[in-house]
């Protein structure tokens, strides 16, 4: 296949997967559910929106256009370790794999190991010269180079076993929300998506607050009010549940709103239901409590992206084609094996 054809038919995956009927739906997501109850149908169809996005025609295109349209020698056999704990987490590693020439051979995660095969499965309808790159397997014995994403333990196991192949090897990364402080309610609203999407499993979910100092939560836990169908989750809310019971036996201050706890804490991941904060006295120390987890940062998020280089608020689960994940240039490395 050559390049363009290549392109067409995930335009055309994009196509099929924007004009999903409900009934398919229901019974992907019902499918998906029983292997992971996180993946209930809201989630399940922000997640194929959000695929669907990353192939619109011309942003895809324009985006394909940055790097070159064949491997440098014979293609590659790409091992990808596919994370699952959103869905379809994995499909951004399936289009750079397969767009760039190279061979994919995908190593599902239990966790979500219903929908990528789905949709591979209509990328091979659209395509069937495709079975030529495509495969699911269990062992990458046979890979050439390797993509791997797990937590920073597992990431420690893969560059040990992958060390003597290219690799490109991703951490665990979670996502800060900034606070100005002046924001009304209708604004703070925004950043419902960013931390309660996919129920805050997400490395692009915001798990962190920074907040200027002495700043009342009032507003923020107002607004957050409409995300409370989250608490419906069995899953979430013995989360919540336990989460609450350890900062009431610990004696730690809390806020709590019926289904979020708000805690002061540095740490940027926060378990599930949890929400951190810190504050900060000054542009300057905003600057530099950025500039301390930098590393361990996926996205800013602010209303509006006021601050510099922030995302929007709302908009932190939709990340654009080119948007990498740990900000390393996955095509780049694609391009770069020979």
């Amino acid at each position: 296949m050559t390049h363009p054809e290549r392109l067409a038919a995930f335009i055309r995956l994009g196509q099929r997967l924007r004009t999903l009927s409900d009934d398919e739906l229901y019974s992907l997501t019902s499918r998906a559910r029983n292997h992971n109850p996180w993946f209930d149908e809201p989630n399940v169809r922000a997640a194929f929106q959000g695929v669907a996005a990353l192939l619109d025609a011309e942003p895809l295109a324009a985006w394909a256009a940055r790097y070159p349209s064949e491997p440098q020698g014979e293609p590659r056999r790409v091992g990808v370790v596919m994370a699952g704990n959103i869905p379809l987490v994995g499909f951004h590693d399936m289009l750079c794999v397969l767009l760039s020439g190279h061979i994919l051979l995908a190593k599902l995660s239990a966790d979500d190991n219903i929908l990528l095969r789905w949709v591979g499965q209509q990328l091979l309808d659209i395509e069937p010269r495709f079975a030529e790159q495509l495969r699911f397997v269990e062992m990458l014995r046979e890979a050439d180079a390797f993509i791997a994403t797990g937590s920073d333990n597992t990431a420690r196991y893969f560059e040990y076993y992958f060390s003597k192949k290219p690799n490109l090897i991703r951490r665990n990364r979670s996502s800060i929300g900034v606070i100005a402080g002046l924001e009304p309610r209708e604004e703070l609203a925004q950043f419902g998506p960013d931390v309660f999407q996919y129920y805050g499993l997400g490395c692009r979910n915001v798990s962190r607050l920074l907040v200027p100092a002495g700043y009342s939560f009032t507003p923020f836990l107002d607004a957050m009010q409409s995300w409370e169908r989250v608490d419906n989750h069995n899953r979430y809310h013995n989360n919540y549940d336990y989460q609450k019971s350890l900062l009431l036996v610990n004696r730690v201050p809390h806020l709590d709103n019926g289904f979020m706890l708000l805690t002061e804490s540095m740490q940027l991941v926060s378990p599930i239901s949890v929400l951190h904060y810190s504050e900060y006295r000054s542009e300057d120390d905003l600057r530099q409590q950025l500039a301390d987890v930098a590393d361990k940062t996926q996205v800013v998020v602010s209303v509006n992206g006021w601050y510099p280089g922030s995302v929007p608020a709302g908009r932190a689960q939709q990340p654009g084609v080119g948007d990498y994940a740990d900000g390393v240039d996955t095509m780049a490395f694609l391009a770069s094996l020979t």
